[in-house]
């Protein structure tokens, strides 16, 4: 009997061990938005020597990037009191979606009191909204929502089958009618799911759709790695380091073989299977695949969205393939006809001179287009509001 009591007693003291330690491991709350749009970042760390937050609140610096020199996200020191909390507390910050990670004495990790994070190439931060304005695009809204799916599709051109993503409009499942499409690419280092998770695609379509703001419509997020037939940890090569520049990526191969999405998209879904109900836009890299697969196949989409893109084929491959002809075929898509051919990009942006040089042979060739530039560099909170301002304006009768 005495060691069945010892036993239990010694349960008990264990149990309430592990309940301190369960609560002691979130005893801060981090980061807390307060009326004032302020926030204040904590982190309970009594033996570290220092404690900075990073993170794109915080006024940006140049950093060395494999593109060259970028925006980067600052830092700040935090503050530590008696009980070994570290803090920091932000001026009033505008409405937006923001990233960030903590430094503990030059090692970087995420902050153990916040779950929410998403991964941008091998980075993962966590992440937060101030509400109001343009950010309320961002959130989940109380409003009909649509339906996001993982979907594989054979391609002979690539050898393998690839995962795409697919939003589909609220209502879709129960209705009969037919919707337009938007193609919508990733950027170097991204897959399909990268539009989903950092550029909250599924969100700003219920908001947008939900405010009357854009029709209706599906959104095929594919992955333009054509090594790859899924996101890092998602395919058949299983769980690996996400590379920023995927070999391969930029030799034309994508565009050639973009049609075996689109004929995957139309036998598969309900929607209007012409040129007047397509759009194809996309960031960086998917700029650059968006600007040649819309003139390779140069009477497919009628719309059109270049957001940051990269501009031009390498020179390796200008002469070969779907970069051959560059002018010749851009003449043909102009001469086919469109209703919208839009560019973005911001004033800091790296591919700014790439992007006006760009616009200049456009002006000399009078071909049409809707040009918007805006503050900051290459950065995923310019390409929001690029998709946010893109959207409404397509498939309008």
């Amino acid at each position: 009997m005495r060691n069945y009591i010892f036993f239990a007693l010694l349960c008990v003291t264990a149990l309430t061990q592990a309940q301190e330690a369960l609560f002691n491991g979130q005893q801060v709350s981090s980061p807390e938005i307060y009326p004032d749009k302020s926030v204040t970042f904590r982190l309970s760390a009594p033996q570290a020597d220092s404690v900075f937050v990073t993170g794109d609140f915080l006024p940006s610096v140049k950093v060395d990037t494999p593109m060259g020199k970028m925006d980067g996200p600052g830092k700040a020191l935090l503050t530590k009191n008696e009980e070994g909390i570290w803090s920091f507390t932000t001026e009033a910050l505008p409405p937006e979606l923001y990233n960030y990670a903590f430094i503990i004495d030059g090692f970087k990790t995420t902050d153990p009191a916040n779950p929410f994070l998403v991964r941008d190439v091998a980075s993962v931060m966590n992440i937060f909204i101030v509400p109001g304005k343009q950010a309320d695009l961002y959130r989940v809204q109380d409003v009909p929502h649509g339906t996001v799916v993982s979907r594989w599709y054979e391609s002979d051109g690539l050898e393998m089958d690839r995962k795409i993503s697919i939003y589909t409009p609220p209502g879709y499942e129960t209705s009969e009618a037919k919707y337009p499409v938007l193609y919508l690419l990733h950027g170097a280092g991204g897959d399909e799911e990268a539009w989903l998770t950092l550029g909250r695609t599924a969100q700003i379509m219920d908001n947008l759709i939900a405010e009357g703001k854009a029709n209706p419509m599906l959104v095929v997020m594919p992955n333009g790695n054509v090594i790859q037939d899924a996101a890092p940890g998602a395919g058949s090569a299983g769980y690996y380091t996400p590379q920023f520049m995927v070999p391969q990526t930029m030799n034309g191969v994508y565009e050639a073989n973009f049609d075996e999405i689109i004929n995957f998209v139309e036998s598969n879904y309900r929607v209007k299977a012409d040129k007047a109900n397509r759009a194809i836009a996309g960031l960086s890299m998917g700029g650059y695949h968006s600007l040649h697969i819309s003139r390779y196949y140069p009477d497919t989409f009628d719309y059109v969205g270049l957001f940051s893109a990269a501009i031009m084929a390498r020179e390796d491959q200008s002469g070969e393939g779907v970069y051959a002809d560059f002018e010749e075929t851009l003449k043909k898509q102009m001469d086919n006809g469109y209703e919208l051919y839009w560019i973005g990009i911001g004033k800091s942006d790296f591919l700014y001179e790439a992007n006006t040089e760009y616009r200049a042979m456009l002006d000399k060739m009078g071909m049409p287009y809707e040009y918007v530039e805006t503050d900051g560099g290459h950065i995923w909170r310019n390409w929001r509001v690029y998709l946010s301002d893109f959207v409404p304006l397509l498939f309008q009768d």
